[in-house]
Order: C-alpha cells, then sequence, then structure tokens
C-alpha cells in the first residue's frame, strides 16, 4: 500500500505504539509549591516514550533526544497524571514519539493539558548497535497530520547537527 509515494507495505498501525499512563501525583512528588516536580514528569515522558517505540518495533530502545519539550499548566498534589503516547514516524533506524500530558482533577473530572514533547528514539540489537525498524502507517487524522510534520522536525533536527 502506498500513499504520495511512501510505501506503507511493512509499516506498522501508529495505533500499534498507542500507550497511555495514569498515575496519582503525591507529596514526595511535588515541590515546595505543590506541584509536580518538572524532573519527575520528564521521567514519566521518556519512559512512556520507550514503551510506545518499543511497541511499534518490537525491539530494545534507547532515547537520542528530546527536541521538543513544553511545560505549559502545573499538576498538583491530588491531581492525576495522564500521559498519551504513539510513535509518528519512522526512519532507518529511529522513530519520532509524541507525548501528551495532561492533569486530571480527579473530584471534578477536569482534565487540562501541561506538556508535550517529542522524543526521538532509536532501536538497537544485542550489541547496542543501531537496528532497522519498520515504517509507520497513520491511520487517523490527528496521526496524519502528526505524520507530515514529524517529516519536517526531522530535517530540523538534521540540520541542528550540521
Amino acid at each position: 500500500m502506498t500513499e504520495k509515494g511512501i510505501d506503507f507495505t511493512n509499516a506498522n498501525p501508529t495505533r500499534q505504539s498507542r500507550t497511555f499512563l495514569t498515575d496519582l501525583v503525591f507529596p514526595p512528588d511535588t515541590n515546595h509549591h505543590n506541584t509536580i516536580f518538572g524532573g519527575k514528569v520528564m521521567a514519566y515522558v521518556d519512559k512512556i516514550a520507550c514503551i510506545s517505540a518499543m511497541r511499534h518495533c518490537r525491539k530494545p530502545v534507547v532515547t537520542a533526544s528530546s527536541d521538543s519539550f513544553d511545560f505549559l499548566a502545573p499538576i498538583k498534589t491530588g491531581d492525576a497524571i495522564n500521559l498519551e503516547a504513539f510513535v509518528t514516524c519512522a526512519h532507518r533506524t529511529s522513530m519520532e514519539v509524541f507525548v501528551k500530558v495532561e492533569r486530571e482533577n480527579l473530584l471534578t473530572g477536569e482534565k487540562q493539558l501541561t506538556a508535550r514533547a517529542f522524543l526521538t528514539m532509536i532501536a538497537i540489537d544485542e550489541d547496542g548497535k543501531p537496528t532497522p525498524v519498520p515504517q509507520v502507517f497513520p491511520e487517523t487524522e490527528e496521526e496524519k497530520l502528526q505524520f507530515v510534520q514529524a517529516q519536517a522536525r526531522y530535517i530540523e533536527r538534521k540540520n541542528k547537527r550540521k
């Protein structure tokens, strides 16, 4: 199957990598403002990105970069932290993973977007060397939009390394 010159014959659907994680924010997770430590959120994001990438390629992965991490709102003690991740696109050995973070007030049901990030994960073999991964087949409108935008982010990352 091809779409706009892209061969999706051996691609995995984005839904295969879609991953969710929910946890409760306790006082030891928070700073003196009673909001979750940024580093704690970053650890959650890295963990869920790793799971998402491994679900896509069924291989061990390592984090290569986090080229975009935006904190938009705080998460307070007693809130739930909800994370969603999926692989937006894949190249030869790398995958871009999008992670969305929300806070949820469990008493009212109110939810708010609090952070979003794009990470690059690399699949590795048993010797720790990069190994090929399947392409991504986006199905929903959101997945298709992220897939198209991922190409521009990939070029931007390559240009930064030069």
